[in-house]
């Protein structure tokens, strides 16, 4: 009877070892995936700080455009457009997105806009004033330079998601994971024809979009 109780007590004592080393051993996988997942909003968050960098260039680069009179209307008036439709997105900056339709709803408002200042930049060829002025050629500089940035932030993103995408459909957090609610994140795409220069018609006849 001692030797079962014995048997009994040691299979019990094993159990709550065992019980204990499965709850240590979720606690630390759970912390892992809480700090891989701040990771990614914390790069999500610098990618929004880029973008929004550079839509912070554009009222004093539409104050400088228009300081050249007979600058295209339509070129001006579509950059304006396309910064607020890149404002009225509903997309937070802090957290980053967790459907893939989201993710691509941001890209293809943030793209256009990225499309229209290109845009603008390439018929400012025509204004030998403009493009001599000091202030746009800064502004140039700036919205080059926010380009840059805005790449970087992009590609340690969508590292920092891999990080985070690869862990949690690793052994043992696969089994646990979406149940805690820790889900897959999108990856920002590269964007059809973005390594193409905008296509610009000139006329050199005098007329002018805006006329």
């Amino acid at each position: 009877m001692k030797k079962v109780l014995m048997v009994g007590g040691i299979v019990v004592a094993a159990v709550v070892v065992l019980a204990v080393v499965a709850v240590m051993a979720g606690v630390g996988v759970y912390n892992g995936l809480v700090a891989k997942e701040q990771a990614v909003d914390a790069a999500w968050a610098q990618v929004s700080n880029q973008y929004q960098r550079r839509a912070d260039l554009v009222p004093n680069l539409v104050k400088t455009v228009q300081g050249s009179a007979d600058f295209e209307k339509s070129t001006l008036e579509s950059v304006i457009e396309a910064r607020a439709s890149v404002g009225r997105m509903t997309v937070d900056v802090k957290d980053a997105p967790e459907s893939l339709a989201k993710l691509q709803e941001f890209q293809q408002a943030q793209g256009r806009f990225g499309s229209a200042l290109q845009r603008l930049l390439v018929v400012a060829e025509r204004y030998p004033d403009l493009k001599a002025s000091a202030g746009f050629r800064d502004l140039q500089a700036q919205l080059e330079g926010a380009e840059n940035r805005i790449a970087v932030e992009r590609g340690r993103f969508n590292e920092v998601s891999r990080v985070y995408n690869t862990a949690i459909r690793k052994v043992p957090a696969v089994f646990f994971a979406a149940m805690m609610g820790f889900e897959s994140k999108p990856y920002f795409e590269a964007e059809s024809g973005a390594e193409d220069a905008p296509e610009v018609e000139f006329d050199f006849g005098g007329a002018t979009d805006g006329e």
